[in-house]
C-alpha cells in the first residue's frame, strides 16, 4: 500500500488542495493574467511612453554607463543583464525590443544607437546579439534625466535583489514622439509617432490656456509624423476627429519624388524624363511598417498577374535612401492612373488605426483624446518638477547644516584642534561647547588635515548665502503653481530648440494634405485599347480576332456549325450577351480566346443554360438604350449600364411567363422617336417612343395586342425618315416606307397589315 509523501515539515501536500468550482478558479486566474498583460507588458505608460521591457533595457544600459559619449558594448552583455536582473523573459524577446529601439525606420527618435546589422527596411532581421553593439542616444538620456534627483519611485525587481525606476522622469514626450503599439487581453493600443516641436507647441498652448479648444490644438499639432515619411491624404476634419476621441484611422501613402528631375513639377510628381517622350516613376518613401522587399514583390506579382498591364517593370535602385523605379509599358500611360492603381493593388497605401489607449498615473488603462492626454502628461511633469525641487531642498538643508558647522569650526579652529588632540572622546565635548549637531561634529572630525586650508570664512559664508538664495527660490517655486508652469514652459522651450524644425532630427517627414479626388479606377482602365472582331457561332463558340476585319468575311467554323454574330469592338469594351430566357451575361472583350482556332464554347466562361439560345451580342456603351421585347408582346427600354452582370451567372432582366421567350434586343439610336412592332399574325403597329417605359428589370408593358400567336419583331425609327427593312438577297437591299402615319396608334393596339413588299418572315432585318 502506497502512502502520500510529506515535505520536510512533515505536512501532507494534499492538505493544500482546495475544492473550488472550475469556472470561478479559471476566471480568477485568467483575470490575474489579463491584468498582468495589460499593466506590465502590452500598454505604454502615459508618463514616459515606455513598456516595462523598454524601460528595463534603458535602465540597464544606463547602469552599464553606455551613454552617447562612451564606447559601445556587446548587445549580448545588455540582454544578459536585462533578463538576469530585471526582465525574467526570453533573450529573443528582449533583443528584439532593443533592436526596435535602434531602428530609425521603426522609431521616429531612436533611443538606442546600434553598431552592426540591426536589420533594414527591406524586412531583413538583425544579426545575432553576439555580433552587434549598442549604446544610448541623446534622446534616451533626455528621457532619463533626473533619475538621481529623487524624481520617481524605485521598486524592487522580480527577485527583490535590485531596484528599478517605476517610470522615466525626463521631459522628452516619448509617448507621442515615438508612439507605441501592443495587444493586451480585451484591449489594444496603436499610437503613431509625432513631431516633437509640434507636441511642445500644443503642450505650451495647454499650459497657457487650460480650457483651449481642440480645434486650436490641431492647428499646432498637425498629426502623425512617421519615421519613414510618406503622405497622409486625409482631411483635417478626419484627423482632428480621431485625436479628439482617441480612436480613428487614416490612410498612409508612399511618396513619389524624383530628386534629379529638372522641372519642379516633375520632382514633386516623381517623374524622371528619359528623352523621346519616355519617362519613369520614382518612389522615394514608403508607408510606415511596410517592408520594401515585400512592396516590390507585390508590384512584380501585379505585373505578372496582368493586374497592372500598364506597368512594364519595377527596379530597386535603393542605397541608404529608398529609390524604387517603375517603368510604364507606354509613354502614353497616365502617371496619375498608375499611381492610383498602385495605391489600390499594393501596400503603397495602407491604413493606420489610431487607438490612444494608455496607462495613466495610477496604472489604469484608458483611451484618451489629445487634450486629456496632454493634461495628464503636464500634471505628471509638474509632479516630477515638485519632487526634484523638494529633493534639492533636502540636499541644501543637509549641506547648510554642514557649512554652518564648518564656519563654527573655522572661528574656533585652535580650540577644535586642542579638543581633538587632548580628548579621548572629542565629539560630545565639541557638541556641548559649540552647540553642534551630531552630523556637524562628525563632519568636522572626519575632515582631513589638508582640508583645513579650505576653511576660509569668506568662502564658507558665500556658499551659505548661495545655498540660502537657492533655497528661497525653490521655496517660492514649490509654493506657486504659476512659477511651476513657467519653469516647465522654459524647459519645454529649451527642448524645442534641440528638436526644432530646422534640425535634421526635428524636421517634419510626413506630409499631411488632403488628396485630390481619386481618378476613377477600375481594372478596365488597365487594359490596352486595341480593335477586335468578335465572332460567335451558332453553336456558341466564341473568339476574338485582332483588328477590325470585314464583317462579311468568310470565317472558319467547326463542321456543322456556322456564323451567328460578327461585330466590331475594342479590347476595353464589355460585351452584353442576351439569351432568349431573358438573362443577360457580361464578357470582357479582352478575355476572348484567340482566333487561330475555332475559339472556345462561351458556356465555359458563362453559366448559360443548355436550353437557352443567345439572341443578341451588344457592345456596352455608357447610357446606351436597348429595346427589349418578348414573344408575349410586352417590352420596355433598358440602359446597358443597368444590364452589366458582376458574375458568370448573369443578370435576369426580362421576366418571362411560361414558354415565352425574349425575341428582340435592339439598340435605340439617337434621334429615333417611334417604335414599330410586327406580330406573327403579320399585323404592324407604330407608336411614340415616349410611350415605351424604361425599366431595369421586369415584363414591361403591352406593345401590341394579339388574338393568336405572339410578337415577331420590333424596332425603333425616326418618323420623318420613314421605316426601313431589308429586302434580302445577296445585294442586301433596303427599302424605306416614308408614309407610316396610317399605322400609328396608341401603344398596345392590334395594328394592320404592313405596306406592300414587307418581308414574308415578318422581320425588319432578315
Amino acid at each position: 500500500m502506497t502512502t502520500a509523501k510529506t515535505d520536510d515539515s512533515g505536512a501532507d501536500p494534499f492538505d493544500a488542495i482546495v475544492d473550488a468550482p472550475f469556472d470561478s478558479a479559471l476566471s480568477e486566474r485568467y483575470l490575474v493574467y489579463a491584468l498582468s498583460t495589460i499593466t506590465a507588458r502590452s500598454l505604454p505608460d502615459l508618463r514616459d511612453g515606455l513598456k516595462p521591457v523598454h524601460r528595463r533595457l534603458l535602465w540597464t544600459m544606463r547602469q552599464l554607463k553606455l551613454d552617447p559619449a562612451s564606447g559601445f558594448k556587446k548587445s549580448a552583455r545588455v540582454v544578459g543583464e536585462v533578463i538576469g536582473k530585471y526582465h525574467p523573459h526570453g533573450d529573443t524577446a528582449a533583443y528584439d525590443a532593443m533592436v526596435r529601439l535602434a531602428q530609425d525606420f521603426a522609431l521616429r527618435y531612436p533611443l538606442v544607437e546600434g553598431q552592426g546589422n540591426f536589420g533594414n527596411i527591406d524586412g531583413d532581421n538583425a544579426a545575432a546579439y553576439r555580433y552587434t553593439e549598442a549604446r544610448l542616444t541623446k534622446t534616451a538620456m533626455r528621457l532619463m534625466e533626473g533619475l538621481d534627483a529623487g524624481t520617481v519611485d524605485f521598486i524592487p525587481t522580480y527577485n527583490n535583489e535590485e531596484e528599478e525606476p517605476e517610470v522615466m522622469p525626463g521631459l522628452f514626450p516619448n509617448l507621442l514622439a515615438n508612439g507605441a503599439s501592443g495587444i493586451a487581453v480585451g484591449m489594444a493600443t496603436n499610437i503613431p509617432s509625432h513631431n516633437v516641436a509640434e507636441i511642445v507647441d500644443a503642450t505650451l498652448e495647454v499650459i497657457d490656456n487650460p480650457h483651449v479648444e481642440h480645434a486650436r490644438l490641431m492647428e499646432l499639432f498637425k498629426g502623425p509624423d512617421f519615421p519613414t515619411g510618406g503622405v497622409v491624404p486625409e482631411s483635417t476634419e478626419t484627423i482632428s476627429h480621431a485625436y479628439e476621441t482617441g480612436r480613428g484611422s487614416f490612410r498612409v501613402r508612399g511618396r513619389f519624388h524624383a530628386a534629379e528631375a529638372e522641372k519642379a513639377e516633375d520632382r514633386e510628381a516623381g517623374i524622371e524624363r528619359l528623352g523621346g517622350g519616355q519617362w519613369q516613376l520614382v518612389i522615394s518613401e514608403i508607408p510606415y511598417q511596410v517592408q520594401k522587399g515585400k512592396l516590390i514583390e507585390q508590384i512584380a506579382a501585379a505585373i505578372g498577374d496582368r493586374k497592372l498591364p500598364i506597368l512594364e517593370d519595377v527596379r530597386d535602385e535603393s542605397d541608404t535612401a529608398v529609390r524604387i523605379v517603375l517603368i510604364p509599358r507606354s509613354r502614353n500611360v497616365d502617371p496619375e492612373l498608375l499611381k492610383e492603381s498602385l495605391y489600390k493593388l499594393t501596400d503603397m497605401e495602407t491604413r493606420f488605426g489610431l487607438n490612444l489607449n494608455v496607462l495613466d498615473h495610477s496604472r489604469t488603462p484608458m483611451v484618451m483624446g489629445l487634450k486629456e492626454l496632454l493634461d495628464n502628461w503636464i500634471a505628471s511633469q509638474i509632479g516630477i518638477l515638485q519632487r526634484r525641487s523638494q529633493h534639492r531642498l533636502d540636499q541644501i538643508a543637509r549641506r547648510l547644516e554642514l557649512v554652518e558647522g564648518y564656519i563654527i569650526a573655522f572661528l574656533n579652529l585652535d580650540r577644535v584642534i586642542e579638543i581633538i588632540r587632548t580628548e579621548d572622546e572629542p565629539k560630545p565635548l565639541m557638541m556641548e561647547e559649540f552647540k553642534l549637531t551630531d552630523r556637524q561634529a562628525e563632519a568636522i572630525l572626519n575632515m582631513r588635515l589638508r582640508s583645513l586650508r579650505k576653511l576660509e570664512e569668506m568662502q564658507l559664508r558665500n556658499e551659505k548665502d548661495e545655498l540660502l538664495q537657492e533655497k528661497d527660490e525653490l521655496d517660492k517655486l514649490l509654493g506657486s503653481p504659476a512659477r511651476q508652469r513657467t519653469r516647465l514652459k522654459r524647459d519645454l522651450n529649451a527642448l524645442r530648440k534641440e528638436y526644432g524644425e530646422d534640425t535634421a532630427l526635428g524636421k517634419r517627414r510626413t506630409t499631411i494634405a488632403e488628396a485630390a479626388p481619386a481618378i476613377e479606377f477600375s481594372m478596365d482602365a488597365m487594359i490596352e485599347k486595341e480593335p477586335v472582331t468578335v465572332i460567335l457561332s451558332q453553336k456558341g463558340w466564341i473568339r476574338g480576332a485582332k483588328g477590325h476585319l470585314p464583317l462579311d468575311q468568310d470565317f472558319k467554323y467547326k463542321e456543322g456549325d456556322g456564323p451567328a454574330f460578327v461585330i466590331h469592338a475594342q479590347t476595353t469594351d464589355k460585351l452584353l450577351l442576351a439569351a432568349d430566357n431573358g438573362r443577360f451575361f457580361t464578357l470582357g472583350a479582352d478575355k476572348l480566346p484567340g482566333a487561330r482556332g475555332f475559339g472556345e464554347p462561351v458556356r465555359n466562361t458563362l453559366d448559360i443554360e443548355t436550353s437557352a439560345q443567345i439572341i443578341a451580342v451588344v457592345v456596352h456603351e455608357k447610357g446606351k438604350r436597348l429595346l427589349l421585347a418578348a414573344s408575349t408582346g410586352k417590352g420596355f427600354a433598358a440602359v446597358t449600364d443597368e444590364l452589366l452582370a458582376e458574375t458568370r451567372k448573369g443578370r435576369q432582366v426580362v421576366n418571362l411567363p411560361g414558354d415565352a421567350v425574349l425575341r428582340v434586343v435592339r439598340p435605340i439610336e439617337q434621334g429615333h422617336d417611334h417604335v414599330a412592332v410586327v406580330g406573327e399574325n403579320r399585323k404592324l403597329v407604330v407608336f411614340n417612343l415616349e410611350e415605351l417605359p424604361q425599366m431595369s428589370r421586369g415584363q414591361g408593358n403591352k406593345l401590341q395586342n394579339y388574338r393568336d400567336g405572339g410578337l415577331s419583331d420590333a424596332t425603333t425609327f425616326t418618323m420623318e425618315e420613314g421605316l426601313s427593312w431589308t429586302m434580302g438577297g445577296k445585294e442586301g437591299r433596303t427599302r424605306t416606307e416614308g408614309e407610316m402615319w396610317q399605322w400609328k396608334v396608341a401603344r398596345g393596339g392590334a395594328g394592320r397589315l404592313p405596306p406592300q413588299g414587307f418581308p414574308r418572315d415578318n422581320r425588319f432585318d432578315s
